[in-house]
């Protein structure tokens, strides 16, 4: 297991702690990123039906794999083998079987049918049917919304998480340096892609990196005014730019960074562009201290951009750490005007700045932790726009 036993069970019981305020009985979390935060489960397995069951009055969590996955559980996990509940392969693509029907009988067996359950309604995996079969195995339960009750735990993070965070901060500043390299006019965008993939998982000599949850996102001449393009085999131009998004990873931890890279001569326009959106950055990285709002840094970040005149509509920024496709957020405090979620000592999250104008953009993105006195970068590299003549 990758923690020590006694921070798994200091998870459980802040997630216990907050059961019992939302007056939830039995938590049935079907987020990859939270299943590995609860018991340590770490496999590409979150594309079938999966869970983790946190009873009120258990010592420990219940793992609910398929069979075929069974071994993982046994091996990354901390929970002894027999809170690791295998379903059978004759759920799998079956219909109208479905491995939540044996959740059900699970949860009857064990005389908690009759409980408050909360489900993470807006999880990614957990399908319409999944809840229709609960509803209807279960109709003597009370179901409610947990809403992101586990990701809401994991927004302040331990010693030991923030370290593996340091480390992907190492293999994020490698892969982008890799990329600043290897964006030359003439080479195809997949032959970088495929250039920045390997030191990202190639990592340091001290620790190796892991797969992200978004894919290397690339978008280069018109593409830098849309979002979340990805590389094409097409060739870098003269005269263009391009945005890099990536993060390095480090057991299951991520560190995103953007920056932007221009092929060619000087473009004032984009280089004046660049320097208010580092100026905005720095503003909100100002104010990002214990005691303070999310709202707090967004409206400095904004102040700063309605001195420019640049409108932004999307938030800019986003809690991090643990991550599975198709995200590497946590799903929580945002970034944005009006977000009250107050910042604490060990929050984390990327601060991300796009700037678009119909045909052309640029971006830079820092990832960033609370201190107890304020806030440091996790990364080390310069915002500047990046010119190569």
């Amino acid at each position: 297991m990758l923690f020590e036993k006694k921070e798994y069970k200091e998870r459980l019981k802040k997630v216990k702690d907050s059961m019992q305020k939302q007056g939830i009985d039995l938590l049935i979390s079907h987020d990859p990123s939270n299943m590995n935060y609860l018991t340590g489960y770490d496999a590409w397995s979150f594309y079938y039906a999966q869970c983790v069951l946190v009873h009120i009055n258990e010592d420990e969590p219940i793992c609910f794999l398929r069979a075929q996955d069974a071994g993982g559980g046994y091996i990354k996990t901390y929970i002894e083998h027999k809170n690791i509940i295998a379903y059978d392969e004759k759920y799998i693509h079956t219909w109208p079987l479905h491995p939540y029907q044996y959740l059900v009988e699970i949860i009857k067996k064990r005389k908690w049918d009759k409980s408050n359950i909360g489900l993470e309604m807006d999880s990614h995996y957990f399908t319409a049917f999944c809840y229709e079969t609960i509803k209807k195995g279960l109709p003597n339960s009370k179901i409610k919304d947990a809403e992101r009750l586990v990701n809401w735990v994991r927004v302040v993070k331990s010693e030991s998480e923030i370290k593996l965070m340091q480390s992907a901060a190492r293999i994020t500043e490698k892969g982008m340096k890799t990329a600043f390299e290897s964006i030359n006019p003439g080479v195809r965008q997949c032959d970088v892609v495929g250039e920045i993939q390997k030191t990202l998982f190639k990592g340091t000599p001290e620790f190796g990196g892991d797969y992200a949850s978004i894919a290397t996102l690339l978008p280069t001449g018109k593409g830098t005014s849309a979002s979340h393009l990805t590389a094409t085999e097409d060739k870098f131009v003269k005269g263009e730019a391009t945005i890099i998004e990536i993060s390095g990873v480090h057991k299951r931890y991520h560190c995103p960074m953007a920056r932007t890279v221009l092929l060619g001569e000087k473009n004032q326009k984009k280089i004046d562009t660049m320097k208010a959106t580092n100026e905005a950055l720095d503003a909100g990285i100002s104010v990002t201290k214990p005691g303070n709002t999310a709202d707090d840094v967004a409206q400095k970040f904004w102040g700063v951009l309605d001195k420019y005149g640049i409108k932004k509509e999307s938030r800019t920024g986003y809690s991090i750490g643990i991550g599975y496709p198709p995200d590497w957020g946590e799903q929580t405090l945002n970034i944005s005007k009006g977000d009250k979620t107050l910042l604490q000592p060990n929050v984390t999250f990327h601060m991300i700045a796009v700037m678009q104008f119909g045909d052309w953009g640029v971006e830079a993105s820092e990832s960033i932790r609370v201190t107890e006195k304020g806030s440091e970068l996790f990364c080390n590299l310069s915002r500047d726009l990046y010119i190569k003549g």
